[in-house]
C-alpha cells in the first residue's frame, strides 16, 4: 500500500532494508535514541504508545490522495505538533518542523501536477 511505500523508499524504510534489524527485539516502551536502534518501524511513529489508531498521528487522507485541508486548523496544529515530539526522539523540533514543512510542499506540488 502506499504508505509502505513512501517508508520503503524513504530514509528510515532504506536504512531498515539495509540492516534488516530484528523488529521482534525492539522494545517500543523507550525512546529510538535511549534503545540504540538504528531507525524507526512505521509502528514506533504511526502505534505509538501501543495503540492502533494511526489515524491519531496521520495526515488527511481522501479517496483520491491526501487532502489539502487548513493547516492552520486546531487538528492540524495538534497533529503537527504531536508529529513533532514523535521525531524528537531522534531529531531536534526544528529539523521535524522543516521535514515536515517541506513533505507538505511536495505534496502541494504533486497535486498541482497530477490534478
Amino acid at each position: 500500500h502506499r504508505d509502505w511505500e513512501a517508508y520503503d523508499i524513504g530514509l528510515h524504510g532504506t536504512v531498515y532494508q539495509v540492516n534488516k534489524w530484528d523488529t521482534e527485539q525492539f522494545d517500543f516502551s523507550k525512546k529510538l535514541s535511549d534503545a540504540d536502534y538504528v531507525g524507526p518501524t512505521c509502528q514506533y511513529c504511526h502505534m505509538r504508545g501501543g495503540h492502533h489508531n494511526v489515524q491519531r498521528a496521520s495526515i488527511v487522507y481522501t479517496s483520491m490522495g491526501m487532502s489539502m485541508a487548513d493547516r492552520g486548523a486546531p487538528l492540524w496544529k495538534e497533529k503537527r505538533d504531536r508529529w513533532v515530539s514523535i521525531c524528537d526522539d531522534c531529531h531536534s523540533p526544528r529539523f521535524a518542523r522543516e521535514n515536515l514543512q517541506a513533505m507538505d510542499e511536495s505534496v502541494k506540488d504533486a497535486r498541482l501536477k497530477y490534478r
